[in-house]
């Protein structure tokens, strides 16, 4: 096996975002491509704003994601626990390390790393409170993204807080040393840490771990930083509105990272053997929802017919859907007739209202349409005097009826399907009408041309 070894750190403090999912990706990515370890490791320290609910969604989204970890809850390993809250005594022991070293005083009930230097004190008029300033050299970090990254950290920094908590900095330098962290893959924004994280891996002894800090995801609209109030921030969103995770999975490696040439669907295993860190940008990615529909539609349609329909019966039952008394056989036909012209299963119920219930919606605008041309009551009126006695039993013999019916009348197919269209489904575009006129049947549509010339008066 592989020396490499990462982890992907969440907190439990709120829902799932996008950003997070990014880096658990990357993570996992680079485990499976060296053939190294990923690791899951809470970091569980804030009780005011831990929830087992949010705890519970960190799992369940990363499984849903196929990002499966090597060591961490509720598969072990080694290196455990992999739960902060329950490292208390692990962090004491860095800590007796640190004391012993020389390397903390106390100050204002908190425990102070003390940074090597010239130490002088001044009065920080932001914060109210006098400050031990250091002169140090400018530390250098080879970060395997952004390069050469200098940094001077001029002031000693709290490790533990008054109430006894140990913080951040200090305990996320004592996991990656007692995991054996290799490389510490994480987002941009925690770049500012790196010097304070490295002064604490040296005053441990330790070499620091290769450090990558990938961009950060910018919103859609607007500048800043995505978070989780954004549109689309959410892995729980899509879950419950039914994207497929692969297509999720394709899309997030994409925020951030070039696989080169031109191609943006690509398989896992591809993604796995192409991904590496040179490879990822340093310039922050922007969400696109668009293109996040557009992915999920490129799965969709490569979907092989009996998957996509047993995940749309899936979707149904979750949305608590009626289909009424539809057969397996013709739930498998509508899906037949759905599957290349959506996004999104959450697209399905409006899309098929009209195949389970004489009950749907109409487009009003749609039409208003359809009437402003021609004679629509005489069209109705003719075709389903037609189909009493037309073919419908393929797609072809529905449309030679048809085009049969104009042709006698002197019109266009488009006189006919208009109308006809509003008339068997309230809406304006769909499946071609050919198909909706074979699926639907003939007695249903020739009671639904009936029943809508009827409201024409």
């Amino acid at each position: 096996m592989s020396p490499v070894r990462v982890r992907f750190a969440p907190s439990p403090t709120g829902f799932f975002h996008i950003g997070s999912a990014r880096t658990a990706l990357f993570n996992w990515l680079y485990a499976r491509h060296t053939g190294g370890t990923f690791i899951l490791r809470i970091e569980d320290t804030d009780t005011a704003r831990n929830s087992e609910e949010f705890l519970n969604v960190i799992y369940d989204s990363l499984k849903w994601l196929g990002l499966t970890w090597d060591e961490g809850p509720g598969v072990g390993g080694n290196f455990g626990p992999y739960r902060q809250s329950e490292r208390a005594h692990i962090y004491r022991e860095y800590l007796e390390k640190l004391k012993a070293a020389g390397r903390t005083y106390e100050k204002d009930g908190a425990t102070w790393f003390k940074l090597i230097g010239d130490r002088h004190e001044v009065y920080d008029e932001h914060r109210q409170k006098t400050v031990t300033k250091v002169k140090t050299a400018p530390m250098v970090i080879e970060d395997a993204i952004r390069g050469r990254v200098e940094r001077i950290e001029d002031e000693d920094f709290v490790i533990v807080r008054s109430d006894g908590n140990p913080v951040f900095h200090l305990v996320n330098v004592v996991d990656d040393i007692d995991m054996q962290i290799t490389h510490v893959i994480r987002g941009e924004d925690h770049l500012s840490n790196s010097s304070k994280h490295v002064a604490l891996f040296e005053a441990f002894g330790v070499k620091p771990p290769i450090f990558a800090h990938i961009p950060l995801i910018l919103k859609q609209n607007g500048p800043g930083k995505m978070s989780k109030r954004d549109q689309g921030a959410l892995i729980e969103e899509y879950q419950k509105r039914g994207y497929l995770p692969e297509a999720l999975v394709n899309f997030i490696c994409l925020l951030g990272w070039n696989p080169g040439g031109d191609r943006e669907k690509l398989p896992i295993s591809e993604i796995v053997s192409l991904f590496d860190l040179p490879a990822v940008n340093q310039s922050n990615a922007r969400f696109d929802d668009k293109k996040m529909a557009h992915m999920n539609m490129l799965y969709l349609l490569a979907l092989p017919p009996a998957e996509f329909t047993a995940k749309a019966r899936a979707y149904f039952a979750a949305q608590n859907m009626n289909t009424g008394e539809a057969t397996e056989e013709y739930f498998a036909a509508v899906m037949a007739l759905a599957q290349p012209k959506i996004k999104g299963f959450e697209e399905l119920p409006a899309y098929t209202a009209y195949f389970w219930s004489e009950t749907y919606p109409t487009d009003e605008k749609a039409k208003a349409k359809a009437l402003g041309k021609g004679d629509p009551k005489a069209r109705l009126a003719e075709l389903a005097e037609r189909l009493l006695t037309a073919d419908l039993s393929s797609d072809a013999s529905v449309e030679a009826a048809i085009k049969a019916l104009a042709e006698e009348r002197g019109l266009g197919f488009g006189d006919y399907q208009g109308v006809a269209r509003i008339a068997t489904t309230g809406l304006s575009a769909g499946p071609s009408i050919t198909s909706l006129f074979r699926l639907l049947g003939r007695e249903r549509v020739i009671a639904r041309l009936e029943r809508f010339a009827a409201t024409l008066g």
